[in-house]
């Protein structure tokens, strides 16, 4: 695959030693997903455990009124029990594939510099499981979590949700279902790369039919397995979809960063614009020359770097100056 003359060239470098494929969905079927996420899955099951000083330990909680009980992947620091500022974090994976040991390293990291309790969501997956089950599920183990802080040693008032992909569209859509059923007060919300509207309408939705990690094609598929035959069409509510969301005042500050070479960018970008207007405040990072998921695929990257320290810095700020 050719590759777009802005890519950052350290990303290029690394590329072309290991080259690395699009999400194929140009092929797919529905019943392929099980096959896709099996491998993802066991790939998951073989990665080594995050490093010393933390801790983590399962939680099954109710789930949605009438549906399964929720799984949480609680995080923390090793050492004395402290009131500890928390992350509910929802993992990516296109709606279809992962579950939150996919980002034990990454969540290991955010509770050794930033000292917090870190409560990761396995919510169900399409499209076996279509919406609203996966925002639902978030949602409920939201509820949970605050209900719950001080048997989890965290201070409520200091709750911020993230996610990264599609767990960055579900936490923006878990955000919006809290300010609207007047659930847990959220004091920030950390979108990474977001995917947030199905709709598929904007330019760099159009532009990246070939890109690294996840293509036009790829986020057709995903928004399909969904929302089925509803995907682009009026019957979507902002949950599902918070690029949708004709009302963003209300919601607490927000991180939303993207890759300039991605499907995701124009959305993103547009979704913080208007969470600004809305009087939210906003910090807003478009990372030139990134393409979807750059710091996961290469790490050592300095443009990486930068974003990862972005990420963790606001959650500091937003914890009140935690980050070391």
């Amino acid at each position: 695959m050719a590759h777009h003359p802005n890519l950052d060239p350290e990303l290029r470098a690394a590329l072309e030693r290991t080259p690395m494929a699009a999400f194929d969905a140009s092929a797919m079927t529905m019943e392929d997903v099980a096959g896709v996420r099996a491998q993802v899955h066991a790939m998951i099951a073989a990665a080594p455990p995050p490093g010393a000083g933390v801790v983590a330990e399962d939680r099954h909680v109710p789930g949605p009124q009438g549906q399964p009980d929720v799984r949480l992947r609680v995080h923390r620091p090793e050492g004395p029990e402290e009131v500890r500022p928390c992350l509910y974090w929802i993992h990516g994976g296109g709606m279809m594939i992962g579950k939150p040991e996919m980002d034990d390293d990454l969540l290991a990291e955010f509770v050794r510099r930033l000292g917090c309790v870190v409560v990761a969501v396995d919510y169900r997956l399409a499209p076996e499981h279509p919406d609203p089950a996966p925002v639902e599920d978030c949602y409920a183990g939201l509820v949970w979590a605050a209900k719950n802080a001080a048997e989890l040693g965290v201070d409520p008032d200091r709750l911020a949700v993230g996610g990264a992909s599609a767990g960055g569209g579900l936490a923006a859509g878990t955000v919006l279902l809290a300010r609207d059923r007047g659930g847990p007060a959220v004091a920030f919300q950390l979108l990474v790369c977001p995917m947030l509207d199905d709709r598929n309408v904007t330019p760099s939705s159009h532009e990246f039919t070939d890109a690294v990690m996840w293509n036009r094609a790829a986020n057709l598929f995903g928004w399909r397995a969904l929302l089925g035959e509803r995907a682009g069409g009026g019957d979507v509510s902002a949950y599902a979809a918070p690029a949708r969301a004709e009302d963003l005042s209300g919601l607490p500050p927000a991180f939303v960063d993207v890759g300039e070479l991605e499907v995701f960018r124009d959305e993103d970008v547009d979704y913080a614009r208007r969470l600004l207007a809305a009087g939210v405040s906003t910090e807003l990072h478009v990372y030139p020359g990134g393409f979807h998921g750059f710091d996961m695929l290469v790490p050592d990257a300095a443009l990486s770097v930068r974003a990862k320290e972005a990420r963790i810095a606001a959650l500091g700020r937003a914890f009140g100056g935690l980050a070391s």
